[in-house]
């Protein structure tokens, strides 16, 4: 496997980040990532151990489908994108935590720029959630077999999406930033998808309780989202099934 690039060899490569100094941040599970300080502006910059693939977006793709977003104010821009490189800006603002759920005003502001990210234009990669469980399970051991099996057959049996939409696909309290309007962080997941996975994501990840989950949905349909609560409940099963498969994959990884 070739060496990923140092992050000054990538920054020399970048005019006028040449001189910007570097702070190591906490990064994913397959890349580093760093603040980068310019002269006047601060960036962030990814770089993977590999270029991306399903089911991620590939870092041209993600560039794609943020810099569409960030158009529409929805997320930060992207300064610059190689097969496994990844700098865009640094966004000031505060980064919620699962207590901001709690805040009426929160949960409303969150359910319009959800209606905006799914108003954008389809980006032509649909979320495979099949595929993606398969390759979660195919990391996990035999040890949980019953379990593995129990969650694909959820998976596999939710019916196509009834209307896809452009989906951040990841929507844990982590990604969304008050800057101080609400923009998405991190969109290497984001992809055509049922825009109730997104909801789903929101509630299920951070165990709405019904009170705040009904809130939410009346927030996204304008009053009318008592009708879509059963819906809801079926993308939650089939959310809590995917994060299951996903959770297990990446604690098998940590223990090699």
């Amino acid at each position: 496997m070739r060496k990923p690039p140092s992050p000054e060899n990538v920054l020399a490569g970048i005019p006028g980040w040449e001189d910007a100094t570097l702070a190591k941040l906490s990064g994913g599970l397959t890349n580093r990532t760093w603040r980068v300080d310019g002269i006047d502006r601060r960036a962030v910059l990814k770089i993977d151990a590999a270029p991306r693939s399903t089911p991620y977006n590939s870092r041209l793709q993600e560039a794609q489908i943020q810099s569409t977003a960030a158009r529409h104010g929805l997320a930060n821009p992207v300064l610059h994108v190689g097969e496994n490189v990844y700098m865009t800006e640094y966004l000031n603002g505060n980064v919620w935590s699962d207590s901001a759920l709690d805040d009426d005003s929160n949960l409303t502001r969150l359910a319009m720029a959800l209606r905006k990210l799914h108003s954008l234009p389809l980006t032509g990669r649909t979320f495979d959630a099949a595929s993606a469980a398969r390759d979660y399970a195919g990391r996990i051991g035999s040890a949980d077999e019953d379990m593995v099996r129990d969650c694909i057959r959820v998976i596999e049996s939710l019916p196509l999406p009834r209307n896809l939409c452009c989906c951040h696909n990841d929507l844990v309290a982590a990604n969304i930033i008050a800057a101080p309007e609400i923009r998405f962080l991190d969109w290497e997941y984001a992809c055509d998808n049922d825009p109730f996975f997104d909801i789903a994501t929101v509630v299920a990840h951070h165990r709405l309780p019904e009170e705040r989950a009904n809130f939410l949905l009346d927030a996204y349909f304008d009053g009318d989202g008592a009708r879509w609560r059963e819906y809801l409940a079926t993308q939650v099963h089939f959310y809590n099934a995917l994060l299951w498969l996903w959770l297990q994959a990446r604690r098998t990884v940590n223990n090699y």
